[in-house]
């Protein structure tokens, strides 16, 4: 069962360093071409990846979600039993990975904030 949240974990960071990745990757392309600027090219190919992007976080989250309340259970059931190692590191397992999802969310929404305002200040200035 861990390793399935680790797995999660990892996807969710391959997730974010995806991104970043993508950015990277379309940056050397639009060099060569020097007929666009280099920004626009790097949001049109976040923003054309965007949706799988979130569809993957959101499977991610769903697993996380059913993991969370399990992992909490095997927790207090590690304190009752007076396991108390073992309870501490099922409880600093969940943080991290809590801390992770709220990692990944943020840089989501900012993802779609910069698609959003991307789509919007396009539209402004061809009015």
């Amino acid at each position: 069962m861990f390793r399935k949240i680790i797995t999660g974990a990892a996807v969710a960071g391959a997730l974010t360093l995806g991104a970043a990745g993508i950015a990277g990757a379309a940056t050397t392309n639009t060099a060569n071409t020097g007929n666009t600027g280099a920004k626009g090219a790097d949001k049109a190919a976040l923003c054309a990846k965007l949706p799988t992007l979130q569809a993957k976080v959101q499977k991610v989250e769903s697993k996380v979600s059913t993991w969370i309340p399990k992992a909490e259970a095997r927790e207090n059931k590690a304190k009752a039993a007076g396991h108390t190692k073992r309870a501490d590191a099922i409880a600093k397992r969940i943080t991290r990975v809590q801390n992770r999802e709220t990692k990944v969310n943020a840089r989501l929404a900012k993802a779609q904030a910069a698609c959003s305002s991307a789509g919007a200040s396009t539209s402004t200035t061809n009015s």
